[in-house]
């Protein structure tokens, strides 16, 4: 991005200020905003593990929780979650036991755009899907499905050994 001002007069602006009016910027660039719940959901999800997984959705121009799952919720309930004609982002703390036997887990974006959905709506989702999961720091796996076997167990458990 080039700079908003000349270089002695930004140089006033760098710290806070010039990072929130640079991220305002990026935000209106792509035409979409990231409620700050988003950000605290993940956050709460990556490090106490309060929630199973987190279903977004584009609202308004912006992207907002939708649903969260409670930590005993299983796969099968996390894909329940998601609309069957409409696209949505989410986030799935998966555990698994790796060949050696260890307990691992790996937290997955998933970009859920079925085929269904309206084209619209898929392109909408498809071009802010960068931007949005950047917000996101600690995604491990990105899984991209327009169909329910795309993501599939054995599909996620394939890619987190």
């Amino acid at each position: 991005m080039p700079p908003l001002f000349p270089l002695p007069f930004r140089d006033c602006f760098e710290g806070s200020f010039y990072s929130s009016l640079k991220d305002n910027m990026a935000n209106s660039a792509s035409g979409m905003a990231v409620q700050d719940e988003c950000k605290l959901k993940f956050l709460e999800l990556k490090a106490k593990r309060n929630y199973r997984y987190i279903v977004f959705k584009i609202e308004n121009q912006q992207v907002v929780v939708e649903k969260l799952g409670n930590p005993q919720d299983n796969y099968d309930d996390f894909t329940a979650s998601l609309p069957e004609n409409e696209c949505r982002y989410a986030v799935y703390d998966f555990d698994f036991t790796t060949n050696e036997n260890c307990q691992k887990s790996k937290i997955y974006f998933v970009a859920w755009s079925p085929d269904t959905s309206k084209v619209r709506m898929k392109m909408v989702y498809a071009s802010s899907k960068d931007r949005f999961k950047r917000e996101l720091d600690g995604i491990q796996v990105e899984l991209q499905a327009t169909d329910p076997s795309e993501m599939s167990l054995d599909i996620v458990k394939a890619r987190a050994l």
